[in-house]
C-alpha cells in the first residue's frame, strides 16, 4: 500500500508541475504565432487524447516522468507552404528565446503562486527552541545554550525548525561566519551569535544539519507507551503488545520514548530485558518482564554501523501550545513573503549546483523519482501547507534546472538562440548536433546517479 501511495504522489506531484512547466511554452509559442502539434504530460504511448479548435493534440501518456510541447518545425518534417508562417523556425531568435524561457519562468511563477497560498491559508510550526548543546560543538563555542529560540539564522527568519535547517544548507562545505539572532524563552531581548562554521557543515546525506552544529532541539517528554506493533516485529515476538508502558530496560530507568530507542538501537540482537506497566482494566495494571531481541538494520548512511529495531511506535504526543506557532498573512502581505521564499529557494538550489560542480557538495545529494515520490507521498499525508511547500520549492527546483545552458535543457536552446541573435545567422547543425550529444549524456548520467542514490537510500 506505502508502494502505491507513493507512486500515486509521483503522478500527482509531477503531473502538476509538468502541466505548468509546459503550458508556459504552449501559452507563448501560441502569443507568438506558432502552431502546436502536440501538448504531452508524460512520455510514451499515449492513455488519453483530445484536441482543440486549433488542431493541437493534447495527450496524457504513460510514463509520467516529464512532458513536452511538438511545435510546427521546417527542421522536423515538411511544412505546407501556407503553414509555414506558422513555424518555431521561421521565427525570430527573441521570439524563440520567449517560448523557451517560458516553461521555467512559469515554475518560478506557480511557486509564488503555491507559497503565497500556503502563507494565506497558514499552518502550524514547532518554535526552534534548543533543548540541549553538544559540548565543544560549534554552538558551545558561540554562547547558545538550552533555552534559546532562534529567531533568524543568516538572513533567513527562522519560525520553525524546517528553515533552520534551509538556511543551514546553504552553508554546507564553506568555512564561514554565521550570525544567529535568538531570545531567551521569556525574553523579547534579541542576542546575536556568531557560529564559526569551518569544517563543520562538511556533511554527507542523510546528515541533520541541526545537530551537525551541535544543536539538539527541544522535544517535550514522550510516555514510551506502546501503540504500533509490526507483524512478526521483534517486540510481537518477544510479547510486547499494544499499551505496554516500559519503565525500564537492562536495569536503567526508562521516563522517555528517545530513552528507549536509544537503548534498542544500541542493542543490534542482543537480549534486552524490558520492565512494562500492563493496563489489565481501567483500575489497574501488572508489571511483565519481556526479554526482546531487537532485529538489526543498517544505519543511515553509507557503511552505517548496525542498529537495533524492535517494530514498535509510540502512542501519539503532543507538544505544549506555547511551543507551537501560527503562521498566517493577509492576501498582500503574503505576496512578497511567497516572492522572497521564492527567491531564498532559487538561490539555494543554485548554490547547491555550484557546490556540486567544484566538489564541496557530495553527488549522493541529487535525488531521483524514488525519493520524490517517497516525499511527496510524506507531504501530501502531512497535510497541505506541507504539500503545498513541497511543490514549490520541486517547481522551483525544475525551473532552475531548465534554465541551466545545457543543450537538450532549455536553457541550452536559449543559448543557442542567443548566439544567433548576436551573429545574425543560426549556429551550424553540426555545432548542435554535438552539443545535443554531450547535454544528453550528461543529463543521462545525473538521471543515472540520481536513481543509484534513490536505490542506496532503499
Amino acid at each position: 500500500m506505502d508502494a502505491l501511495e507513493s507512486v500515486l504522489s509521483l503522478v500527482v506531484t509531477l503531473g502538476i508541475l509538468v502541466t505548468i512547466h509546459e503550458y508556459g511554452h504552449y501559452w507563448v509559442a501560441r502569443r507568438c504565432g506558432v502552431k502546436v502539434l502536440r501538448f504531452s504530460v508524460g512520455f510514451g504511448k499515449p492513455l488519453y487524447t483530445w484536441e482543440n479548435r486549433e488542431g493541437t493534440q493534447f495527450c496524457i501518456a504513460a510514463v509520467p516522468l516529464g512532458g513536452y510541447v511538438k511545435m510546427l518545425d521546417e527542421r522536423e518534417a515538411s511544412v505546407a507552404e501556407e503553414e509555414k508562417q506558422y513555424a518555431f523556425n521561421r521565427k525570430s531568435p527573441w521570439q524563440r528565446i520567449a517560448i523557451a524561457s517560458a516553461g521555467p519562468i512559469a515554475n518560478f511563477l506557480f511557486a509564488i503562486f503555491a507559497y503565497w497560498l500556503m502563507f494565506v491559508v497558514g499552518f502550524n510550526v514547532i518554535k526552534p527552541t534548543v533543548g540541549g548543546v553538544v559540548s565543544g560543538s560549534v554552538a558551545a563555542e558561540a554562547g547558545i545554550e538550552s533555552g534559546y529560540e532562534l529567531v533568524s539564522v543568516g538572513d533567513r527568519m527562522t519560525p520553525g525548525w524546517k528553515d533552520v535547517s534551509i538556511a543551514l544548507a546553504n552553508y554546507v562545505g564553506e568555512s564561514a561566519r554565521l550570525d544567529v539572532t535568538a531570545r531567551y524563552q521569556g525574553s523579547s531581548t534579541e542576542e546575536r551569535f556568531s557560529l564559526e562554521l569551518g569544517e563543520s557543515l562538511v556533511v554527507e546525506p542523510p546528515a541533520n544539519l541541526i545537530e551537525s552544529v551541535g544543536i539538539e532541539p527541544y522535544r517535550p517528554l514522550v510516555p514510551p507507551v506502546m501503540d504500533t506493533i509490526v507483524a512478526d516485529g521483534a517486540a510481537e515476538r518477544g510479547g510486547m503488545v499494544k499499551g505496554d508502558l516500559v519503565t525500564s530496560a537492562n536495569g536503567n530507568p526508562i521516563k522517555d520514548w528517545f530513552e528507549f530507542v536509544a537503548v534498542i538501537q544500541a542493542s543490534p540482537g542482543e537480549v534486552v530485558e524490558v520492565v512494562v506497566e500492563r493496563p489489565v482494566d481501567e483500575s489497574g495494571s501488572v508489571t511483565t518482564v519481556l526479554e526482546l531481541t531487537p532485529d538489526s538494520v543498517e544505519g543511515e548512511g553509507e557503511g552505517g554501523v548496525l542498529q537495533g529495531r524492535l517494530g514498535v511506535g509510540v502512542q501519539p504526543f503532543e507538544y505544549p501550545e506555547e511551543m507551537i506557532r501560527t503562521v498566517q498573512l493577509g492576501p498582500v502581505d503574503a505576496v512578497s513573503r511567497a516572492f522572497d521564499q521564492t527567491l531564498a529557494d532559487t538561490s539555494m538550489t543554485l548554490n547547491a549546483i555550484r557546490k556540486m560542480v567544484v566538489g564541496l557538495l557530495s553527488l549522493e545529494n541529487l535525488s531521483g523519482p524514488i525519493t520524490i515520490a517517497q516525499v511527496a507521498s510524506q507531504s501530501i499525508s502531512s497535510g497541505l501547507e506541507d504539500f503545498l511547500g513541497f511543490l514549490a520549492l520541486l517547481s522551483v527546483s525544475l525551473g532552475v534546472l531548465n534554465l541551466l545552458p545545457i543543450p537538450v535543457l532549455d536553457g541550452g536552446h536559449i543559448v543557442y538562440y542567443l548566439l544567433e541573435a548576436v551573429r545574425g545567422k543560426p549556429i551550424p547543425e553540426s555545432w548542435q548536433l554535438f552539443g545535443l550529444k554531450v547535454g544528453l549524456s550528461l543529463v543521462v548520467a545525473l538521471m543515472f546517479i540520481a536513481f543509484y542514490n534513490d536505490i542506496m537510500r532503499l
